[in-house]
C-alpha cells in the first residue's frame, strides 16, 4: 500500500505539526525520507521548521527524528576497522561566537590521549561560525571526503573533523540549509536533533558537549539552555549512548579571536604554548577531561587534568593537529610555519574606544553580525566567506581599555570595511568606571542515566 493511501502526504503532516498534533514515528520517516530522495520540496521543509519552531516536539517525536536522520544515510561501523569500546567519544558546541575553536584544540588534545574523535560538524549559522569553516580555511584540507578517508583518519591520527557528506545524515544537510533562511536557527528540537543526528551517524559510543547561553549563543538564557541539554540527553539515552553536557556563559566572545584564520592561529598558539585566554583554557581543559573520564583514561578530573596538561607541554598535541591536517589533505607544516600558509587580512588596525574604563558588557552577538557585515560569515547558505577577516586580541570583561588600550584588532579587507566594522564593535562593548564582578564560565553539569 502506497504512502499516500496509508494517509502520509507532506501538507498534512505539516498540517498536523502546525496544529500541534505529535507525529508518529512512521509520519516521520515518511517526511525524512522525502527530504533524502528530493519528493519533499524546500517550501514544504520550511514550513514544516516552521511548525516545529511554533510548536516543538515531544520526547518521544524528536528522538524518532533525530534517529529518522540518522538513518537517512551510513551509520559508520568502527568495528569494521578495529576501534571501538570506551574511547570513541566524540565532542559538540550549541554555538557561541568565538567557541567553534574549541573543538580543533579538544580533539587533537585528546586524541594525543588515547581517544578515537570522529567529529561530523557544520559551517556556521547566523553570527556564529563553525568548526567546518575553519578547518576550510587551511589550503587542501577535504571537509567533505569520503567515509572511508575519514575512519582511516581516524584510525591513524585518533581524531578528524570534517562536515557532513551525502552518506552521513544527508537529510540533516537539506533541513540545515532551510533553516538558515527561514528564521528557524534557533529552535531547539531543530537543534537537538540536528546535533544528535550527525553525532549519532559517526557511531559514537559517547558524546561531551557545551550547551551555550548568552548573547552570543543561539539559546538566550540559561534556561533555554537546560532545555536544549535536556532534549539532547532525551536522545542520547534512548539511543543507548553516554552523554556528558555542560552549560556555557557565551555572554561574550570566546577566546581572543573570531573569523576563520585569526582563530586558527590562536589554535596554534594554544597547542603550541603560546596565550591560552583564561575562559578559553577553562572550556577545553574541562570538557577535554570528562571526555577522558567518560573514555576511562583517567578516574579523576585531577587525573584527567595532569594528564591533558603533559600532553600540551610535550607537544603531543599540537603533533596531532599537524597530523590531522595534513592527513585531511592540508599543509604538513601548518604547525610550524603557518604563516606561509595563512593568509593575512590586508587592513589589520587596532580599535580604541573613545573613553578609558573597565569592560562591563560585551554584546557578542553584536560582534558577530559586525564582522558578518564585512564577509567573515553567510548571510546566504550559499555564500562564501572571507576567511582571513575578523578580530584578534578581543577585550574580555573585566579588563580595561581605552585610547592607548584597544578593544580588539581588526582584520579587514580594506579601510572602509574596517571602519565599518570598528563603529559596530565599539558600540557592542561597554565600559564602566568600576569592574565588575567575574561571573562564572560553567553554570551546570547534566548527564544521562545510563
Amino acid at each position: 500500500m502506497s504512502a499516500e493511501r496509508l494517509g502520509f502526504l507532506p501538507q498534512e503532516i505539516i498540517r498536523k505539526k502546525r496544529d500541534r498534533g505529535a507525529l508518529s514515528v512512521e509520519e516521520i520517516a515518511f517526511f525524512i525520507a522525502g527530504v533524502t530522495n528530493g519528493t519533499i520540496s524546500e517550501g514544504q521543509i520550511g514550513a514544516f521548521n516552521m511548525a516545529v519552531y511554533l510548536n516543538g516536539m515531544e520526547r518521544d517525536e524528536l528522538t524518532a527524528f533525530a534517529l529518522a536522520m540518522r538513518d537517512s544515510g551510513d551509520v559508520i561501523d568502527w568495528s569494521t576497522i578495529g576501534i571501538g569500546g570506551r574511547t570513541l567519544i566524540d565532542k559538540h558546541s550549541s554555538g557561541g561566537v568565538g567557541d567553534e575553536k574549541v573543538s580543533l584544540i579538544v580533539a587533537p588534545l585528546v586524541a594525543a590521549c588515547g581517544i578515537k574523535m570522529p567529529m561530523i560538524s557544520a559551517r556556521g549559522l547566523g553570527h556564529t561560525g563553525g568548526e567546518v569553516d575553519l578547518m576550510d580555511s587551511m589550503p587542501g584540507v577535504q571537509i567533505a571526503p569520503p567515509v572511508e578517508f575519514f575512519m582511516r583518519t581516524v584510525a591513524e591520527v585518533g581524531c578528524a573533523i570534517i562536515g557532513p557528506t551525502r552518506r552521513l545524515a544527508p537529510a540533516d544537510g537539506a533541513i540545515y540549509y532551510v533553516r538558515d533562511v527561514t528564521a528557524t536557527v534557533e529552535s531547539i528540537p531543530l537543534i537537538a536533533s540536528s546535533i544528535m543526528s550527525k553525532k549519532l551517524a559517526a557511531g559514537i559510543n559517547g558524546l561531551v558537549m557545551s550547551v551555550n547561553f548568552g548573547s552570543g549563543a543561539f539559546m538566550p538564557t540559561v534556561d533555554d539552555a537546560l532545555a536544549l541539554a535536556q532534549s539532547m540527553l532525551g536522545v542520547a539515552e534512548d539511543a543507548g549512548v553516554p552523554m556528558v553536557t555542560h552549560l556555557c556563559d557565551m555572554d561574550e566572545v570566546m577566546g581572543d579571536a573570531v573569523g576563520s584564520l585569526p582563530q586558527i592561529r590562536e589554535v596554534i598558539g594554544f597547542l603550541t604554548g603560546g596565550p591560552r585566554e583564561v575562559r578559553l583554557e577553562e572550556i577545553v581543559i574541562t570538557l577535554s577531561a570528562e571526555i577522558l573520564i567518560m573514555g576511562g583514561l583517567a578516574a579523576t578530573m585531577a587525573e584527567a587534568r595532569a594528564l591533558l596538561k603533559t600532553r600540551l607541554d610535550d607537544g603531543g598535541a599540537a603533533d596531532r593537529f599537524g597530523r590531522m591536517v595534513a592527513s585531511l589533505g592540508g599543509p604538513a607544516d601548518i604547525v610550524t610555519n603557518p604563516d606561509r600558509h595563512l593568509e593575512q587580512a590586508p587592513f589589520i588596525r587596532p580599535v580604541f574606544a573613545e573613553t578609558d574604563g573597565y569592560v562591563a558588557r560585551v554584546d557578542a552577538r553584536a560582534v558577530g553580525l559586525a564582522l558578518l557585515g564585512i564577509g567573515s560569515g553567510r548571510t546566504r547558505p550559499d555564500q562564501s566567506i572571507d576567511h582571513a577577516v575578523g578580530l584578534s586580541g578581543m577585550v574580555h570583561v573585566g579588563d580595561r581599555a581605552g585610547i592607548d588600550r584597544p578593544l580588539a584588532i581588526l582584520h579587514a579587507r580594506d579601510e572602509a570595511a574596517w571602519s565599518r566594522a570598528a563603529a559596530a564593535l565599539r558600540a557592542a562593548i561597554t565600559l564602566s568606571d568600576t569592574r565588575p564582578a567575574a561571573q562564572p564560565l560553567m553554570r551546570a553539569r547534566l548527564a544521562t542515566r545510563l
